[in-house]
């Protein structure tokens, strides 16, 4: 048997197996079979909604506020702009750019294709294969393509998701 491990964004608020269960409107299970304990609320991305003990919460899950980077970058794979509380700057943040084809310039067709700018560069024969990457929204408002984390930033615990 294979070992997984998952990433997901969820909403949560600390309540009690009982609470859960009233605000649920449905028992987890017959009450005569446990006692109250301590747990989350938690609201998954498509709007379900169900109940998870303190522990097997708190082993699953990380505030989005005080990420590793790990948890940031699976983050921003996920469409979510990332920063660190660290970081001078405001309004900085990193996403995740994911990739992209475009058609040659010199494409008849009207949809997207390659620019005449990147054209310049690798040709107006040559179909645009673009890798993903990460890019920063400098503290001077500019895109900065390519951007890479420093030690500091790979090991820091302050990262967090820009709402």
């Amino acid at each position: 048997m294979e070992q997984y491990i998952g990433t997901k964004q969820v909403f949560a608020e600390p309540m009690d197996r009982y609470a859960a269960e009233d605000c649920l409107g449905r028992n987890i299970k017959p009450r005569d079979e446990y006692e109250n304990e301590d747990g989350y609320l938690v609201v998954y991305e498509d709007g379900y909604r169900s109940w998870s003990p303190k522990k097997t919460f708190n082993d699953a899950y990380r505030a989005i506020s005080g990420m590793t980077f790990g948890l940031a970058i699976e983050a921003a794979k996920k469409g979510s702009r990332i920063s660190r509380a660290g970081w001078n700057g405001k309004g900085m943040f990193v996403v995740y750019m994911p990739p992209l084809y475009l058609p040659p310039f010199n494409t008849a067709d009207t949809a997207r294709k390659v620019n005449d700018r990147t054209a310049k560069h690798i040709g107006e024969d040559t179909p645009l294969d673009s890798q993903g990457y990460f890019a920063m929204f400098t503290a001077k408002k500019q895109w900065q393509p390519g951007w890479l984390a420093s030690q500091a930033d790979m090991l820091a615990e302050d990262w967090e998701v820009v709402v």
